[in-house]
Parts: structure tokens; C-alpha cells; sequence
């Protein structure tokens, strides 16, 4: 894809911003709009609520502390209406909680406050990309096959039986054949929040994914973290 290509790409890409605070929502929809994106902003909850289930909108960046509605009940109102689109929350909250409360009420991601535009870029453009991939029924690598739609994997000619998040942190190294993927991408993408730095989720998860598929279908990149071989 040139960069003519890529501009015009972004160029359709209709984001919401639903923030109320003047500045934040000025430095957001600068940001966007500098890299490609159309940008519409919205400074009350209801407001937001109607631009964003409009089907011309891509995504969405929603803050909570809104004037008019809890920024809880506008994302509701957005999984109701267009469950598949991508919402990103801005939130001051920092603990585990809330960020869990959050993702499991609809949110596909977070950014706490005070954040950099590049980190909310790199979140939109990881949103973006995985709404594009998901449209896809199924990924083949080598002779392992997931159906995204009946949330089943194959490997050669037999299928095997897998739990959601088995199947989910499968499904992010099959995204990502080859690639280096850490501990903390994998429980970001998987788990959704931060677990204790000291948890050992992601090795348990990885050795029942040995277990069912062959000790050689995920490889350990020793201090980096581990990497879909089969």
C-alpha cells in the first residue's frame, strides 16, 4: 500500500470523540485528524451516544465523566445498538477494579489519564486493525485452522477441544504467526487488564495449549516471551 493509499484509507475512517473538557477534546481530534482520520466530536453523553450508532462510525473514544449521562450508560447504549464497534474509554481510574468493571461492560480498551496522543493512536490503530481481522470466519496457519465462528481449532484432521480463553490466546498467536509476542501483550490482548506482575497465567495457559495441540505448536523465546512455530 502507497502513502496516497493509506491516506485515503484513513481518510474514511469516521472516529467519535466524546469528551466534554474542551482541551482534551481539541488535542484528541487534532491528533486524529493530523493522522488521516475524521474526527467528530461530541461534548455531552447523549450527543455522543447518536453520533456514535450512526453506521458511518468507525470507532469510538469515549470519556466517562460526562455532564449529562455516566459514561457507563452511554457505552450501554452504544453495545445495544452497534455491539461490534470498537470503544476506547478514557478514564482517570487506575485500579484493577474499575479497569475490569469496564471491559467487562463493553469496553474493547482503555487509556488512563493524563495520557500521550501516540499511546491513544497506537489503541486506535490496534482497535482498527482488529475489527478489519475479525471480519474473517477463519486463520490458517500451517496445518492449524481456527472458525471464528464456531470457535473451534483443527489441527491437521483433528479438532480439538478448547476453553474460550484457550481458544482466545490461541487466536491471538495465530494473528500474529511468528511474532515475538511478551507476557504483558498476551495479557493485554487475552486477559484484558493487568494481572499481578507475578503471575504465571499466561505460562499455565501456554502449556494447556501444548497439551492439546503438541509440545512444538508454541515455542518459548527465552526472557522475551513465546511465539507460534507450528
Amino acid at each position: 500500500m502507497t502513502a496516497q493509499d493509506a491516506a485515503r484509507e484513513t481518510a474514511t475512517v469516521r472516529v467519535v470523540v466524546i469528551e466534554d473538557e474542551p482541551g482534551i477534546s481539541s488535542f484528541v481530534s487534532q491528533g486524529l485528524e493530523a493522522a488521516g482520520y475524521v474526527p467528530v466530536v461530541a461534548d455531552t453523553g447523549a450527543a455522543g451516544l447518536a453520533e456514535a450508532v450512526d453506521p458511518g462510525t468507525t470507532l469510538v473514544v469515549l470519556d466517562l465523566g460526562l455532564p449529562d449521562l455516566p459514561g457507563d450508560q452511554v457505552l450501554a447504549g452504544i453495545r445495544r445498538k452497534r455491539p461490534e464497534l470498537p470503544v476506547i474509554v478514557l478514564t482517570a481510574s487506575t485500579g484493577v477494579p474499575d479497569r475490569v468493571r469496564l471491559l467487562e461492560g463493553g469496553a474493547d480498551d482503555y487509556v488512563t489519564k493524563p495520557f500521550s496522543f501516540a499511546e491513544l493512536l497506537a489503541r486506535v490503530r490496534a482497535r482498527l486493525r482488529s475489527a478489519t481481522q475479525s471480519s474473517a470466519t477463519s486463520i490458517t496457519v500451517g496445518d492449524l485452522t481456527l472458525d471464528l465462528t464456531r470457535r473451534t481449532a483443527t489441527r491437521g484432521d483433528t479438532t480439538v477441544d478448547l476453553s474460550a480463553r484457550e481458544f482466545a490466546l490461541l487466536e491471538v498467536f495465530c494473528r500474529h504467526p511468528g511474532q515475538v509476542l511478551s507476557q504483558q501483550q498476551l495479557l493485554d490482548q487475552v486477559w484484558g487488564f493487568d494481572f499481578d506482575p507475578g503471575s504465571n497465567v499466561v505460562e499455565v495457559y501456554v502449556a494447556y495449549l501444548r497439551r492439546k495441540l503438541g509440545p512444538d505448536v508454541i515455542g518459548t523465546v527465552r526472557g522475551a516471551g513465546y511465539r507460534l512455530t507450528a
